[in-house]
């Protein structure tokens, strides 16, 4: 039988180690963590606590990794650089406030090799490893006051700071936050690695060039974000040689005055191996620019997004494998633009291409007369599109002199929906330079009587049309081929 007092001795000598641990423990955690209010920050609206934020990053990061935390509280900061494994939280109740002065951010943080970053960051980083922002706070880049209010890129706009800047980055993780009024574009992850979006609310419509995500890297996911803004919701960009690639999203709602989920126009290196999918898009919630209504013929509500899908290869570059699947769509002119140009040949000297795309499972709500286009050059095919199970519905209202209308190729010129004007020869789909497109289980309604083919192919090699359907005029056309060869409707060649 044990001795009931020498169990009691073990007991405590237990409790002591476990306690001794457990303080340990704590310790390492308190040690890896730094409240940036123990450090001075007041969190007060006006008082400047760049210096205390940014002294806290630098002594996490050289200690190893840590957290640099910033209690509830309003915080005024200028320009911050995120470290190596450095974990920036905020806490529910936290909003750090973006410095209004435009020379905070003129070259803040140049780059080591010489070169003057395009435009600067008030969260930025570059080449560094393992850093995340986290928390339910807020970032707020203030874009909206006087001092970042000269225009658009042409005018300047690059100038203007983004809220998150990350480039040659990896391992990166921003959860939970909410973004707001940026001067320029939201967040920009450029040539990164290795990157986790996930749970971000993003509202920003105070400035021209206001594009919610701009991704440019490899290995990424983005999920179950809400993003409404003035300008492109989701926006993929290649600016480099190297390819965009190996990316998913998933469980957005995008919300836009321009285009909801967006390749391009950066398109120099190109995109491969991305997949789109379960996602919402429709009308901002405010639309202070563009206002389409007023600018645009046969527009037929008074907010809209420009296209639902935009896929866009005009600087050389190469798309390979685009997949886009489960959209639902309301308020949109274009539900799907698709286009192949020839505007630069940045990296490749044969310029560009754009081949297999697949997209499924679309319903579309349109509202304008700008059908959805897949469209490529003389000299360049799109090659291997399958279009499946869409639905889409549309104004209707097409007249003959829409059809008989020339369409200009614009081969240099800038992608979007109505490049080739305020309408289309097809109420449907409009295809001009391509090569093996499969449509499947495709429906259109239109609200009013339209004269304009479903489809309108031009130049044209291989196309099958299966189970595709629309209410028509008797004196309106399922489809019209020019140019065109190898078109196959339900089992039968046109063309024969």
């Amino acid at each position: 039988m044990i001795n009931p007092k020498i169990n009691d001795a073990m007991m405590n000598r237990c409790n002591i180690v476990l306690f001794a641990i457990s303080l340990l423990f704590s310790s390492s955690l308190i040690a890896g963590t730094i409240d940036v209010t123990k450090r001075g920050a007041k969190g007060d609206g006006v008082t400047d606590n760049t210096i205390i934020i940014q002294k806290a990053v630098d002594e996490c990061s050289k200690k190893g990794g840590g957290t640099v935390l910033i209690p509830s509280g309003s915080y005024l900061i200028r320009p911050i650089e995120l470290k190596s494994n450095v974990n920036l939280h905020l806490d529910f109740g936290t909003l750090l406030l973006g410095s209004t002065r435009l020379s905070d951010y003129d070259n803040a943080f140049p780059f080591k090799d010489g070169s003057m970053n395009q435009s600067s960051g008030l969260l930025f980083a570059r080449g560094q490893k393992n850093i995340s922002i986290t928390g339910f706070g807020t970032i707020d880049g203030q874009g909206g006051n006087k001092t970042f209010q000269f225009g658009n890129d042409a005018d300047g706009g690059p100038k203007r700071p983004k809220i998150i800047y990350f480039v040659e980055c990896k391992g990166i993780v921003v959860t939970d936050v909410t973004l707001r009024n940026s001067a320029y574009w939201v967040q920009h992850y450029e040539k990164c690695e290795d990157v986790t979006i996930r749970g971000l609310k993003v509202f920003s419509h105070c400035n021209y060039n206001n594009d919610g995500l701009d991704i440019d890297a490899k290995n990424a996911t983005i999920s179950d974000c809400y993003i409404d803004v003035e300008d492109d919701a989701i926006c993929f960009k290649s600016d480099h040689p190297e390819f965009c690639e190996n990316i998913t999203v998933t469980n957005c709602v995008t919300a836009s005055n321009c285009n909801a989920i967006k390749f391009g126009t950066a398109s120099h290196g190109g995109y491969r191996n991305i997949a789109v999918s379960n996602c919402v898009v429709r009308r901002a919630a405010e639309d202070n620019i563009r206002h389409w209504s007023k600018q645009l013929e046969h527009i037929s509500a008074d907010v809209t997004v420009i296209s639902g899908v935009a896929i866009e290869m005009v600087d050389g570059g190469i798309i390979d494998g685009i997949t886009v699947s489960n959209i639902s769509m309301r308020d949109v002119q274009t539900p799907i633009f698709i286009r192949l140009g020839d505007r630069h040949r940045t990296y490749r000297k044969e310029g560009g291409g754009l081949k297999n795309i697949n997209i499924s499972n679309i319903v579309a709500t349109a509202e304008s007369l700008i059908a959805c286009s897949i469209t490529g050059v003389e000299t360049s095919y799109v090659e291997n599109v399958s279009i499946n199970n869409v639905q889409i519905s549309y104004p209707g209202g097409g007249t003959s002199d829409m059809v008989s209308k020339p369409v200009p190729e614009m081969t240099k010129s800038y992608p979007e929906n109505r490049m080739f004007g305020n309408t289309l020869p097809a109420a449907g789909f409009y295809v001009r330079h391509a090569r093996n497109v499969r449509f499947n289980n495709v429906r259109f309604d239109a609200m009013k009587p339209d004269v304009r083919p479903l489809f309108f192919l031009d130049d044209v090699v291989g196309a099958e049309l299966n189970q595709c359907k629309g209410a028509a005029p008797a004196d309106a056309k399922f489809i019209r081929t020019v140019h065109s060869s190898g078109i196959v409707a339900d089992g039968k060649y046109l063309d024969k």
